[in-house]
């Protein structure tokens, strides 16, 4: 099984390649990435957090007990709209913390699907949190990137808490220490 790459490993700051749209060994990676992120609670995984510096994604951002992933081969993001807004963010390569995040909430993101046929989704909510959260993964950015200089002080500080105290992925919170 794959194993989720954690911060602060230099390979989440790498930006990643295109993918050959119809890689045909991109099927099995799409079950194995899906695979991880529903054991470790996540609605949505980049292939740099299992090691692979390729520009693909799953996400899965409709109800817990339903498994439907998209898989989205070199996304792009073509439009974003709406005024931004802050929501926190977990993260499943920076376990044990949630960092608040500005989006803009609305996004429009083109693909190829698995068998290379060209897309566009688009999605608001937490699918457009999501999407946005996954392709910064692509451009090696983590959620310690996206946040603001004072958040990523204390998201920073909470982080190297939270990993002493053991977080494991799919944790967005750790239980305060007194």
């Amino acid at each position: 099984m794959l194993k989720i790459v954690q911060s602060p490993d230099p390979l989440l700051n790498q930006v990643c390649e295109p993918c050959e749209p119809g890689d045909k060994s991109l099927k099995k990676l799409a079950k194995q990435m899906a695979r991880v992120m529903y054991a470790n609670n996540g609605v949505g995984i980049a292939a740099p957090q299992v090691g692979l510096l390729k520009r693909f994604i799953v996400v899965d951002c409709g109800p817990e007990d339903v498994h439907d992933p998209i898989f989205l081969v070199n996304p792009e993001i073509v439009e974003v709209a709406g005024d931004p807004e802050v929501e926190e963010e977990g993260c499943l390569s920076c376990p044990g913390i949630s960092v608040p995040i500005e989006r803009q909430p609305w996004v429009r993101v083109r693909y190829y699907d698995l068998d290379g046929e060209l897309w566009e989704i688009e999605g608001d909510e937490l699918l457009g949190r999501c999407l946005q959260h996954e392709i910064d993964h692509l451009d090696g950015k983590t959620l310690f990137e996206s946040a603001s200089p004072r958040e990523r002080i204390r998201a920073l500080s909470a982080y190297e808490e939270a990993r002493k105290l053991g977080a494991k992925p799919g944790e967005t919170s750790m239980p305060k220490v007194r």
